[in-house]
């Protein structure tokens, strides 16, 4: 049986390279992307973490040090950083279709089939080929198993020496070895911070201790969970690459409010807008949900923390945005309440089932051609837009504000999905 092999492409510090792309200036600068509202920390340039800007830290907190060191702030443009990833897995598709798509910034490769002479050769014309083809830095770990994958990333992407790579492809044990020995037990893939101290109290303390853990006990802690993580760093492969596409089990979208509300009509353009989002994914993936889902929150951080939740569930499974819109807004009548300040709204559409599978007619209740009528006007508004530009049709309850909209007074250029953000090159004649 052939060995099987996987590579982790791994974007460094993602959000702040595609901030990078159209500003080379900031090279070597410390760069923070902000959250929604700007709250706290959710990406930092490693010159940004040498300051000590940690993870999910208070922007408020750092107000002072960001200005002492000229630290770069910029709010979240994921729009951006969306067609960047798009982009950078399109590339990947190209070396090899065997792809998962790990996260936004993550993707694993099975290069078992491929004829690669030399696995590390390889990885460094990939890097190079990223490089020089999107703009972003990227670190590549191979190793026979995902786990073991994503150890040699973190590695090559923290040993200035390895410079972005480490293949441990045919590595002497001891070699191996060493390089488990730096990766502390919370850091491992399926270990986090829930089961960290728990195998710390097994005397577990890095990869290694992990790796030689008796496998019976560590099934008796974590279950098959544990046997497969000490599986896969003794080099057997227990996670093959996940199928390209899964049906989802549900759909949401959610946002923080740029501002604490309780104006009804800041309310309902949330949901709506929120909504028309929802239902796009749904039809993008060739899906349909029974049950719609709105939650209102109020600011857990302050006194009287709320969260009301409406529900509505549809004789025929749906994607028509203005249906689905409509319902839950006249929910809203139900739970929202003048005298109270609403923090956040959250939509979710769950009991899914593909769209070309619904059953419309069964028991002779559902207006058949209205059900048709408005599946031709969701492909309409959908063709229309994707031609002109999201978002150029869409609801008028979505415009009835926009004070909801989370605040992103740093947010960069859309460069590469706006037509009116696009940069701009300037041609000076000597």
């Amino acid at each position: 049986m052939k060995q099987s092999v996987f590579a982790l492409i791994d974007c460094n510090n993602f959000f702040v390279s595609c901030e990078r792309i159209f500003r080379p200036d900031l090279e070597g600068r410390p760069v923070v992307v902000l959250s929604s509202n700007d709250g706290c920390a959710v990406a930092r340039s490693n010159e940004a973490k040498a300051l000590g800007i940690a993870m999910a830290a208070p922007a408020f907190k750092f107000r002072e040090l960001f200005k002492e060191k000229n630290v770069v702030q910029f709010s979240a443009n994921f729009d951006l950083y969306g067609d960047i990833s798009e982009r950078i897995t399109r590339l990947l598709v190209h070396i090899t279709p065997k792809i998962e798509v790990y996260s936004v910034d993550e993707s694993f490769l099975d290069l078992s089939e491929l004829n690669i002479p030399d696995y590390t050769k390889w990885a460094n014309e990939v890097r190079e080929r990223i490089w020089r083809e999107i703009g972003v830095p990227v670190s590549i770990g191979i190793a026979p198993t995902k786990t073991l994958a994503k150890v040699a990333t973190e590695r090559g992407k923290k040993d200035p020496e390895l410079q972005g790579v480490l293949n441990l492809m045919h590595m002497p044990g001891w070699v191996v070895d060493a390089q488990l020995s730096t990766i502390p037990i919370k850091d491992i893939w399926g270990v986090g911070w829930r089961l960290a101290p728990k195998l710390r109290a097994e005397g577990v303390h890095t990869a290694v201790d992990l790796k030689y853990f008796p496998e019976h006990r560590a099934r008796s802690l974590m279950g098959i969970h544990g046997y497969q993580m000490v599986s896969e760093l003794r080099g057997t492969s227990c996670h093959p690459l996940e199928q390209a596409y899964k049906v989802r089990q549900s759909v949401m979208h959610g946002r923080l409010f740029g501002e604490d509300t309780s104006d009804r009509n800041v309310v309902e353009a949330a949901v709506a807008s929120l909504t028309a989002r929802a239902c796009i994914r749904l039809r993008r993936e060739g899906l349909a949900a029974h049950t719609a889902v709105l939650h209102l929150a109020t600011n857990r951080h302050k006194p009287g923390y709320q969260r009301i939740t409406y529900s509505v569930q549809f004789e025929t499974a749906t994607a028509d945005t203005g249906l689905v819109s409509s319902s839950l807004i006249a929910g809203l009548e139900q739970i929202y309440s003048s005298a109270t300040s609403y923090h956040r709204a959250d939509v979710l559409l769950y009991d899914l089932a593909p769209a070309n599978q619904v059953q419309v007619d069964l028991f002779g209740e559902v207006d058949v051609a209205a059900t048709n009528a408005a599946r031709v006007r969701m492909q309409t508004l959908d063709a229309i837009n994707a031609r002109f530009g999201k978002g150029k049709l869409r609801f008028a309850a979505e415009d009835l504000s926009k004070r909801w909209q989370p605040k992103h007074q740093m947010r960069s250029p859309r460069y590469t999905s706006n037509w009116d953000e696009l940069p701009l090159a300037h041609i000076i004649e000597r």
